[in-house]
């Protein structure tokens, strides 16, 4: 079998149509973002550093959305708390700058976003939890 043969039953393949020798049909996956009836309630609370300036607080919450909407997730409610106290000192800090975010998303999505906060120096700390009572 020629190379030539291979990529183009590869491509076949891929594409959905069926292979002429054997008769059978295969589907590609669907490429569209996944949604309505896997989407669940969500509620993320982040804080960062009170000394933070607009840009870095915009810059988090841009990247946030980003995160959550790519996918096909909606952000319901923003709720900025503002500067709060916190219980313990945590990065030599004794403040925080709290934002709450109501938002519906696929359940695959949330380890992504998790993942977006760890790597964001800005955000301290961080908790999503899962809301049944908003589905």
């Amino acid at each position: 079998m020629s190379l030539y043969m291979v990529l183009q039953e590869y491509c076949d393949t891929i594409s959905g149509r069926t292979f002429p020798a054997s008769g059978a049909t295969f589907t590609s996956r669907s490429l569209e973002p996944r949604g309505g009836d896997n989407m669940k309630a969500y509620e993320l609370l982040f804080f960062v550093d009170p000394s933070s300036n607009e840009e870095v607080r915009a810059g988090v919450m841009k990247r946030i959305d980003v995160a959550i909407t790519e996918n096909g997730g909606q952000v319901d409610n923003v709720e900025d708390w503002g500067k709060r106290k916190l219980a313990y000192e945590i990065d030599k800090l004794t403040e925080g700058d709290y934002t709450l975010i109501d938002f519906h998303a696929d359940p695959t999505q949330i380890a992504e976003l998790d993942r977006v906060l760890r790597i964001n120096d800005a955000v301290k700390r961080h908790m999503v939890v899962r809301r049944p009572d908003k589905d």
